[in-house]
């Protein structure tokens, strides 16, 4: 059945990359103020940042891809509350971490058998929580990492780029077709670019896939911007970005660079291929100093802290997600919880 499956899983890679080639390329349109789907994103303002799989049960922000899957071990996944604790939050979203650089899948792939449905705990998270927002009426991102430390732990390795490429392009296929069955998904949040020139990863080809199904949906790749003498320099911070400097990744609609917040004045502003591109920015800040749940992890900002935060993140028609990193029950913390309901009203959202 093994071989049976391998089999399969090539046969497919080659079927739906001669497919993703023929599509036609969709590039943004050149613009120096934001589109209406850019628009919707800036009106969204405040979402949050779930970090949660094979790391919460390793107190370690980034593993290898040689944790077992046995490991992950979740006694439930409350999405409902974890839904329920964004709306009652202030927040119009919710972004999920689907795959982080570990390779562990938080829905059951085709393409591995490194996931959710080969662990304790079977459940299809990006499924459920898809199904939860639709019910409660938020809408839904997701995180992807580019950098897969399991399926492409080479990284230098030139001549695994194409089938490793592939194999994302299917992912993404695969992700946005479950999704939509419940909700079309409004962000694409990628990640651990830095790990390969930029050129090495298909940023057109995953722009196209995305907007052919999903053409509301934003997509950004953290360490968006670079330098005009090195358009591919790691790393620009927001502080040391200025109008007119290149797109790391194009295409792309938003840029990233966590945990950093813009600067006075935001430069919006950035080109690519002799264009000009309007971007806003998203700051993505966690609430004490892990990502994922660490049972270390004690520090927490204060409310004025957070407010601060808040202000300076979401002014300039920017952006803010604030992480929630669930414990290994599946369900976020009370402390964080609270926390987030005082913020609310520290804020006056509504």
């Amino acid at each position: 059945m093994m071989k049976k499956r391998v089999f399969f899983n090539l046969t497919l890679c080659l079927l739906v990359s001669k497919v993703f080639a023929q599509k036609k390329a969709i590039v943004p349109t050149a613009a120096d103020k934001p589109n209406s789907f850019q628009q919707e994103q800036i009106d969204r303002r405040y979402g949050m940042f779930i970090h949660f799989g094979i790391n919460t049960f390793h107190d370690q922000e980034w593993t290898d891809g040689s944790k077992p899957t046995s490991s992950y071990a979740p006694t439930t996944i409350d999405a409902k509350q974890w839904v329920a604790t964004a709306k009652a939050a202030g927040m119009k979203y919710i972004i999920l971490v689907s795959k982080h650089h570990d390779g562990f899948c938080l829905w059951d792939s085709k393409y591995t058998t490194y996931d959710v449905a080969s662990s304790a705990n079977k459940t299809n998270v990006v499924k459920d929580l898809a199904k939860e927002c639709r019910a409660q009426g938020i809408r839904l991102g997701l995180y992807y990492s580019l950098w897969d430390r399991k399926q492409n732990g080479d990284v230098k390795d030139r001549k695994a780029d194409q089938a490793y490429n592939t194999y994302m392009l299917n992912q993404l296929n695969e992700l946005l077709d479950m999704t939509k069955k419940y909700t079309d998904i409004v962000e694409l949040w990628l990640d651990g670019g830095w790990e390969k020139e930029n050129y090495r990863w298909p940023a057109q080809e995953i722009y196209t896939l995305v907007k052919s199904k999903v053409p509301q949906c934003q997509i950004g790749i953290n360490w968006s911007i670079g330098s005009p003498e090195n358009a591919d320099k790691h790393t620009v911070l927001p502080k040391e970005q200025q109008d007119l400097f290149p797109i790391r990744y194009f295409p792309s609609d938003f840029r990233l660079g966590d945990p950093y917040l813009p600067v006075v004045p935001d430069p919006k502003l950035f080109t690519a291929q002799g264009n000009t591109y309007y971007m806003p920015f998203e700051t993505t800040v966690v609430l004490g100093e892990r990502w994922f749940y660490n049972t270390t992890d004690k520090k927490y900002k204060t409310l004025a802290e957070l407010e601060e935060i808040y202000r300076t993140a979401t002014a300039q028609d920017n952006i803010l997600i604030l992480n929630v990193g669930p414990n290994r029950n599946g369900r976020i913390k009370e402390t964080d919880v609270d926390l987030l309901l005082r913020l609310k009203e520290k804020l006056k959202l509504q």
